[in-house]
């Protein structure tokens, strides 16, 4: 199976082509990537170009669903969803977070570590990961954090990455979610799901506030 993996949800975007096949290891066919750009038909192109395939030889696609950039993880849901639409494919959506923990075994960043994104708000989001050789275990699910949580975490000595992180953590490292990572979790998932059923990771209440009605001009 080629999978195409779109992981927009940092300030380097990237997509890649990867072939799945029983009993073989996932291999990245193709991959493009860019800091802050917004070409995300630009990068799916290049990425086929490299795999000297074509958009008809996908078969499925995964999204990286943050969190993150609430506007990049969008755009890659509404590519995901315009190509089932056009072409019928299967569509799987996996955290993030999830990327940056195989990219740390990838590293031999072993040990416990903790992954943080930033929410915002002097917000952090973050999970703990238990990292070793070709592995990564979530010993403690997402969440919000204070600002002043990641700072005495950061103080006591704690192995801390994620994207764009040491702008905000300087003893932090920063390590970003990657597209040919995110295919190769996919790789043998089966939890496919429908265009519409793509959502950001978004661990906030959204709230909303009523507009009041209309004022009646003399």
């Amino acid at each position: 199976m080629k999978i195409l993996a779109l992981e927009f949800s940092s300030e380097e975007r990237s997509a890649a082509l990867v072939q799945c096949a029983a009993g073989l290891p996932p291999v990245a066919l193709g991959r493009a990537a860019e800091t802050s750009g917004h070409r995300a038909i630009g990068l799916v192109s290049d990425a086929l170009l490299q795999a000297h395939c074509e958009r008809e030889d996908v078969e499925a696609i995964v999204v990286g669903l943050g969190p993150g950039s609430y506007t990049g993880i969008r755009g890659a849901i509404a590519l995901a969803q315009g190509w089932q639409l056009g072409r019928g494919v299967r569509l799987l959506g996996l955290s993030s977070v999830s990327s940056v923990a195989a990219r740390a075994a990838d590293e031999k960043i072993f040990g416990p570590v903790l992954i943080v994104v930033d929410a915002q708000r002097n917000e952090f989001y973050l999970a703990r990961y238990e990292i070793g050789p070709g592995q990564a275990r979530e010993t403690q699910a997402l969440r919000l954090a204070p600002f002043s949580e990641i700072e005495q975490l950061a103080r006591s000595g704690a192995t801390i990455i994620g994207p764009d992180l040491t702008r905000l953590i300087p003893q932090g490292r920063d390590l970003y979610p990657d597209a040919a990572v995110l295919g190769r979790l996919a790789c043998g998932q089966t939890a496919f799901v429908p265009g519409e059923k793509l959502e950001p990771i978004y661990l906030r209440q959204t709230a909303f506030k009523k507009a009041p009605p209309a004022r009646a001009l003399p």
